[in-house]
C-alpha cells in the first residue's frame, strides 16, 4: 500500500503554490550560467558550419553531396525524416497524455512540445497563464510589459480557465490524428515505390511508432538534462522518468517486432530481390554496421529498462536515451541507403558515402535545435506552472494519506 501510494505522488517536497512559481521561474531570473554560454558558443559554431554547407550546396550544386544515379536520396532525406519524427512525436507525447488524462504529464509536457514548430499554437496557449505569473512577479517594467503582451491580459478568472482548458482539449483532439497522418504520408513516399525493402504495407504503422519512439527518447534526454541543471528533481521525479522508460520498453518491443517482421517477410515471400536487400545488403553486407547498430540501439538496449535498478539509475537511463536517438537515426539511414544502393540491376549498383558538405548541413540543423532549446531554457518557464499547481493539491492530499497509512 505504502509503495504504491508513493509512486502516485507527482510533486515532492511539500510544495506550496508560491514555491512552485518561485522554483520554476528562478532560472529565468538568475544570472545566465557559464554552461549556457559554452553550449551556445558550440551550437553557434555548428550552425555557422551548417550555413557554410548550405552556401556550398547552393553555389556549387548538389554535386557537393555524395549522391549518385542510384542513391538519389542521402543524408538530407535521412535527417529530414529523423527530425520530423522527433519534432512531431514531441507534440504527440503531450497531446496523447492530455487526451488520456495522464496527470504525470504536467512536469514534462512543455519540454516535449518545445521540440516542434508543429505544436507552436498548442505550446503557446499552454504558456499564457505562466506568462501572466511572470508578469505579476517581476520587478522589471520592461519585462512586465513584454510578458503582459505575451499573456494577452490573462487575469485567471473562471471563464478564462474554462476557455483555456476547452481550447487545449480541442487543439489536442485535432492535432493527434494529424500527427499520425503526417508520418503515414511520409511512409508512403517510400512504400508506393517498387524498390526492394520499401514496397511494403508495414511502413505506415512502422513510421508512426518509430517517430513516437524517437520523440520519447529525445524527451527523456532533455528532461534528465533539465532536471540536473536546474535542480528540478522534486518536479521531474524518478517516477516521471520511470514512466517514460516503461513506455519506451513497450515501444522498443514493437520496433523489434517490426524489424523481425521485415526479415521474415523477405524470407517467406520467396522474392530474391527482397531477400538480397535484407539478408545480404543489410544483415551481412556492406551496410551491416548500420543495420546492427539500429537493431541493437532500438530493440535490444532499451530492454534493459525491464530491470528496476537500471530504471532507477539516472545515468544509465540517460545513456540509453542517447542510444535510442542514435539508433533511430541509423534506422532512417538503413531504410534510405540500403534499398537504393543495390536495386534490381547489378550493373548500376553504387556505394553511398556522405561528404563533408552533407555533414556540415546536418551539424547546422543540430546547432539550430540546440540554440532553440537553450532559448527555451532561458526565457520560458520550462515546466508548466499552472498545470503543476493543478495537481499540487491532489499530491499534497495523497502525501498526507500516505503518511497516515505508514504510521498505522
Amino acid at each position: 500500500m505504502y509503495n504504491t501510494r508513493v509512486r502516485g505522488i507527482l510533486i515532492q517536497g511539500n510544495k506550496t503554490y508560491a514555491d512552485v512559481s518561485r522554483d520554476i521561474i528562478r532560472p529565468m531570473d538568475d544570472k545566465t550560467p557559464m554552461w549556457w554560454w559554452i553550449t551556445a558558443f558550440l551550437a553557434t559554431g555548428a550552425l555557422f558550419w551548417g550555413v557554410w554547407g548550405f552556401y556550398n550546396t547552393i553555389s556549387t550544386g548538389i554535386g557537393e553531396w555524395g549522391l549518385n544515379n542510384n542513391v538519389a536520396w542521402g543524408w538530407a532525406i535521412i535527417n529530414f525524416v529523423w527530425w520530423i519524427g522527433i519534432g512531431h512525436a514531441g507534440t504527440a507525447f503531450s497531446i496523447f497524455l492530455l487526451i488520456l488524462r495522464q496527470k504525470w504529464r504536467t512536469s514534462i509536457n512543455r519540454a516535449a512540445e518545445a521540440m516542434t514548430i508543429f505544436g507552436a499554437v498548442f505550446w503557446y496557449i499552454g504558456m499564457i497563464p505562466d506568462f501572466s505569473t511572470i508578469r505579476e512577479r517581476t520587478d522589471s517594467k520592461i519585462k512586465a510589459k513584454i510578458y503582459g503582451i505575451l499573456s494577452f491580459g490573462w487575469i485567471g478568472n473562471a471563464r478564462g480557465w474554462l476557455r483555456f482548458e476547452t481550447a487545449a482539449l480541442l487543439l489536442g483532439g485535432m492535432a493527434a490524428p494529424l500527427v499520425v497522418s503526417v508520418h503515414s504520408i511520409v511512409s508512403m513516399d517510400f512504400s508506393v515505390s517498387v524498390i526492394p525493402g520499401w514496397h511494403t504495407t508495414i511502413f505506415p504503422p512502422y513510421f508512426v511508432v518509430g517517430a513516437i519512439f524517437s520523440g520519447f527518447g529525445m524527451v527523456l534526454t532533455l528532461m534528465i538534462i533539465l532536471r540536473h541543471l536546474y535542480k528540478f528533481k522534486e518536479y521531474v521525479t524518478d517516477g516521471h522518468l520511470d514512466a517514460i522508460a516503461r513506455i519506451l520498453t513497450f515501444i522498443s518491443l514493437i520496433m523489434g517486432t517490426a524489424y523481425l517482421t521485415e526479415l521474415f517477410m523477405a524470407w517467406y515471400s520467396g522474392n530474391e530481390y527482397e531477400l538480397f536487400t535484407f539478408m545480404q545488403n543489410r544483415v551481412t553486407g556492406e551496410y551491416k554496421y548500420a543495420f546492427w547498430t539500429m537493431l541493437t540501439c532500438n530493440a535490444m538496449i532499451p530492454q534493459l529498462f525491464w530491470i528496476k535498478k537500471v530504471r532507477k539509475n539516472i545515468t544509465m537511463v540517460f545513456i540509453i536515451s542517447l542510444f535510442i536517438n542514435l539508433g533511430m537515426w541509423f534506422e532512417r539511414y538503413v531504410i534510405v541507403v540500403t534499398s537504393l544502393s543495390k536495386d534490381f540491376l547489378p550493373a548500376s549498383w553504387a556505394t553511398y558515402q556522405p561528404t563533408i558538405t552533407e555533414m556540415a548541413v546536418f551539424a547546422g540543423t543540430i546547432g539550430l535545435f540546440v540554440l532553440g532549446v537553450l532559448a527555451f531554457f532561458r526565457f520560458v518557464p520550462t515546466i508548466a506552472i499552472s498545470e503543476v499547481k493543478g495537481v499540487l493539491k491532489e499530491t499534497t492530499t495523497l502525501k498526507s494519506f500516505t503518511d497516515e497509512s505508514h504510521k498505522h
